[in-house]
């Protein structure tokens, strides 16, 4: 009995010695293929989530001018209809009304919200060496006001082609563009 355990011992360690090059092969193919899937999953998060920061500075911008609106006076509401913001900066307007000491009419206060919001848009309220790093991409603001009602469009263009968002005629059309829209009553 002695003689046929050592043989079956004997047997068992000649089959169990290892990996064969083929099981080793697929191992590091599945290891790899299973790298290669998380990094794919990281580009498209970090993706989403630029997309993502882009969308909700667009919403806090509509939402800085529509509060600038309610803080002035109602005659002035209209005023602050245009098309055009983001397309380029214009001057800085001679009263700035940001210093406690100054006071500003409605009007003076308008236009400063507008300049102030549009610098904003365009991220010319951040720069680092001479270059915007704040702000929108291809970014457009457009204002309308009706009554006491008003809208306001965000159209931005986002990093990865989608349908166009075709809302509004704010912005530039395309399948990248983007848009937030905010309406608020202001009385």
């Amino acid at each position: 009995m002695h003689s046929s355990s050592f043989r079956y011992f004997h047997r068992k360690q000649s089959i169990n010695k290892g990996m064969t090059f083929i099981e080793v092969l697929v191992a590091v193919f599945i290891l790899v293929t299973g790298i290669l899937g998380a990094v794919a999953m990281q580009a498209t998060a970090k993706k989403g989530s630029f997309d993502a920061m882009q969308r909700s500075v667009a919403s806090a911008l509509a939402q800085d001018i529509i509060e600038r609106m309610r803080s002035n006076d109602a005659i002035a509401l209209a005023s602050y209809a245009g098309t055009d913001y983001g397309v380029e900066l214009n001057s800085a307007p001679d009263e700035r009304c940001n210093k406690f000491a100054s006071l500003c009419t409605s009007g003076e206060m308008m236009i400063n919200d507008r300049y102030e919001w549009e610098m904003s848009l365009m991220g010319a309220d951040v720069v680092n060496d001479g270059d915007n790093i704040a702000g929108l991409t291809g970014v457009r603001g457009c204002i309308s006001h009706a009554s006491n009602a008003v809208t306001v469009v965000i159209s931005w263009e986002g990093r990865t082609a989608i349908a166009d968002a075709e809302k509004n005629s704010c912005g530039t059309a395309g399948n990248k563009r983007r848009q937030v829209i905010i309406e608020a009553f202001i009385n």
